[in-house]
């Protein structure tokens, strides 16, 4: 027999057959490889996020826990540290509360007449007008309302909502509507004056004029404000005032009533009667935080507003103030609201109401006569 010799066209035949084949069965081959990548990627991708997912919500938890550990920790030993002392005296509000949308609000109300409405300034409460005498010698004359800024003193801040310059004087409209107060007279200190400018700006009461003291009016780096501000950070200002021991930090706060009298000292009678434990407990140093932080951002928004105002204005400040410079701040608003009075007072510091308390009596008197 002669040996198969296939034709030359059937070999091409084959061999184009085989090399379809070939083609067919790497292509289902790559199909099949590129999808279980793809599945096994897909599944690496959903595990990780979720490895992610879990991570991020442990972290947080974890913050959580941590935080309100270390804050009963240190209650604890304030608490310790009290009974050690024998100091452990609950104090009773000098005052009373008026609800406004089921949030107590402190205030002190004296006297009869006329109202006046104190607004206190940053890290203090309304007991300090009470303390520089202010609230009884305007008492024999007028009805003085002093309140409670939200965080400070009696006043709690709630957190579901931001306490802004206007949030602030909102909540102090609402009050006075529930006092039965009109045409008062607003005396802010401070941080109290920003409250006070807010209240006039948004116009919804009648103001029979503004008495402001030691006020910042304008944007600008204050030390004390920036120093502060990390703590007003949510969680974090949290986690940083539960590290601190309450006895460090009620020497902390008492370190910056010195500087906020300077250069006149510390009046004895603020040392034996202001309540030095409120000021140092965590509610009223993140109100302290937040105020400071936000400062910048509220008199930003007013400061177009001024040039409008046309109630007068009563400005008061002290020439050797380390916190506020009145050159920057009270000459300068002085000569944007028209009409306006100016007062500097020679060699005194931020906290006038007691250093020339008499003067800032005269600066309520002289606007209580014009109308």
């Amino acid at each position: 027999m002669f040996p198969f010799d296939p034709s030359r066209q059937s070999r091409r035949r084959v061999s184009r057959s085989l090399t379809r084949t070939t083609r067919q069965m790497t292509g289902q081959l790559t199909r099949s490889l590129e999808s279980a990548a793809k599945s096994v990627t897909k599944a690496v991708t959903r595990s990780t996020e979720q490895a992610i997912r879990e991570t991020r919500k442990a972290t947080v938890r974890s913050v959580k826990r941590t935080v309100r550990d270390t804050e009963k920790a240190v209650a604890a030993a304030f608490t310790a540290q009290g009974t050690e002392q024998g100091a452990e005296v609950a104090r009773k509000p000098p005052g009373q509360f008026v609800t406004v949308d089921g949030m107590p609000v402190h205030v002190i109300v004296r006297g009869r007449g006329r109202p006046v409405v104190l607004v206190h300034g940053n890290g203090t409460m309304a007991e300090d007008f009470a303390i520089c005498g202010l609230i009884d010698r305007l008492a024999a004359r007028y009805r003085v309302i002093a309140i409670d800024r939200p965080g400070f003193g009696y006043t709690s801040r709630p957190r579901h909502r931001l306490w802004t310059a206007q949030a602030q004087a909102v909540l102090l409209h609402r009050v006075l509507e529930q006092l039965g107060v009109e045409r008062p007279l607003i005396v802010g200190h401070s941080w109290g004056t920003i409250v006070a400018l807010a209240l006039a700006a948004d116009g919804r009461r009648p103001l029979r004029g503004l008495v402001l003291l030691s006020g910042s009016y304008f944007p600008g780096h204050r030390t004390d404000a920036a120093l502060i501000a990390p703590l007003a950070v949510p969680g974090l200002g949290d986690a940083m005032r539960a590290m601190v021991p309450a006895k460090v930090s009620a020497s902390l706060t008492g370190q910056s009533f010195r500087q906020v009298f300077w250069p006149q000292p510390v009046p004895a009678r603020f040392t034996a009667r202001f309540p030095i434990e409120i000021a140092a407990a965590a509610t009223q140093l993140r109100a302290v935080s937040e105020d400071a932080a936000s400062m910048n951002a509220a008199v930003t928004g007013l400061q177009r507003r001024y040039a409008g105002l046309t109630l007068p204005v009563s400005i008061l400040a002290g020439d050797a103030d380390s916190i506020v410079k009145a050159s920057e701040h009270s000459v300068r608003l002085h000569t944007t609201i028209p009409g306006s009075t100016l007062r500097l007072l020679p060699g005194l510091g931020h906290m006038i109401h007691y250093g020339a308390r008499l003067k800032v009596e005269r600066a309520i008197d002289d606007l209580m006569k014009l109308r």
